[in-house]
């Protein structure tokens, strides 16, 4: 199964930002047991090169692993050198879109009109991130793919356990989840990471359906 295809069959991705090198197998292998298993770990993070390494050595094929936050098309190559199998953007930067496809990493830039997700899409973009989309709530996702179905849309930003069925049902093919599944400001020990397995599982038996 290649990552794209990945993606599509999983439908949750975890946003892990800001972890440490120390945390960051710990939090893959409590996802892991939750359900959870397409990591993506923010540009922004310290020595967030590193960290990939350590995560697609460490897991193989068991781990899907990305880099998200991805601004630039140097970037966007380093993380794929790494091991990135899929690049994140807030934006729809078309030398980093462009970037990603050249060394067969998966494209997902983010928007937040119709016309900015066409613009990504047709700069090659594999799928477009709905960002924010807390902004608009599950009912814009409809909006937007009405018109434009042929793109497919992943909201993230505000997807907690109380919404993530509406935007599945206004056309979401993933979701991209945060803060409402790893809260970095708390400490990384036994106790959070039994409560980021019990969220992971909560959110993959919410969308089993779709």
């Amino acid at each position: 199964m290649n990552t794209l295809q990945s993606i599509y069959e999983n439908k949750l991705v975890a946003v892990i930002r800001g972890a440490r090198e120390e945390e960051i197998v710990s939090i893959a292998k409590a996802l892991r047991e939750g359900g959870i298993n397409i990591l993506e770990i923010t540009a922004e993070t310290p020595n967030v090169l590193p960290l990939i390494e350590r995560l697609s050595s460490e897991f193989g094929s068991e781990v899907t692993v990305g880099a998200g936050t991805v601004l630039d098309s140097e970037t966007a190559r380093a993380a794929i050198m790494a091991g990135a199998e899929f690049l994140f953007s807030p934006t729809g930067n078309a030398a980093t879109i462009q970037l990603s496809k050249r060394y067969g990493g998966v494209s997902i830039p983010g928007a937040m009109t119709p016309t900015g997700g066409l613009m990504a899409y047709e700069q090659g973009a594999d799928l477009v991130k709905l960002f924010s989309a807390n902004i608009m709530g599950p009912r814009y996702l409809k909006d937007v793919h009405g018109p434009l179905p042929h793109i497919p849309l992943m909201p993230t930003g505000g997807v907690n356990l109380d919404n993530i069925e509406e935007y599945f049902q206004n056309g979401a093919v993933a979701v991209g989840l945060g803060s409402a599944l790893i809260n970095m400001n708390q400490p990384i020990n036994e106790t959070t990471l039994r409560e980021i397995t019990k969220k992971a599982s909560q959110f993959m038996k919410k969308i089993k359906s779709y």
